[in-house]
């Protein structure tokens, strides 16, 4: 076996690392969204000081929450996974542009890193333990 395609040559764990990959990085969105609904006074205050009205804040928290849900799940996972990429983006250009900081220089990679790995589930879709591949094997 080949150490460059370890896990790609190996179906199995090509998938249970896909449902790894989706777990860890949906998390992130599904802890955030519940600690919005948590602070939420904090964080509509944040995003208004940031020059966003406040009143999106509601959205954010839906957005976030339901797209942890869909890529956890493996449901709408290509679609969902650019919806992300690009949510990553936005909010580190918005947030986290204060590269002289390092706090935020390190969010603002973090959150370019999560784009990336975002398109790479979106360029290999969810795998095997899915609702996508439930659908699609039908």
């Amino acid at each position: 076996m080949k150490l460059v395609t370890l896990i790609s040559d190996n179906k199995a764990l090509s998938n249970i690392a896909l449902l790894f990959a989706r777990l860890s990085m949906a998390a992130i969105f599904l802890l955030a969204g519940l600690n919005k609904v948590q602070y939420y006074d904090g964080n509509a205050q944040y995003m208004a000081s940031s020059g966003l009205p406040a009143e999106l804040l509601p959205l954010v928290i839906v957005f976030e929450i339901g797209a942890a849900l869909l890529i956890i799940t493996g449901f709408m996972t290509q679609i969902t996974a650019i919806a992300l990429a690009g949510f990553s983006i936005v909010s580190a250009l918005l947030f986290h542009f204060n590269l002289g900081d390092q706090m935020q220089f390190i969010m603002f990679f973090k959150n370019v890193a999560m784009a990336g790995g975002f398109l790479a589930l979106a360029a290999t879709g969810a795998g095997r333990f899915s609702v996508d591949h439930k659908i699609l094997s039908k």
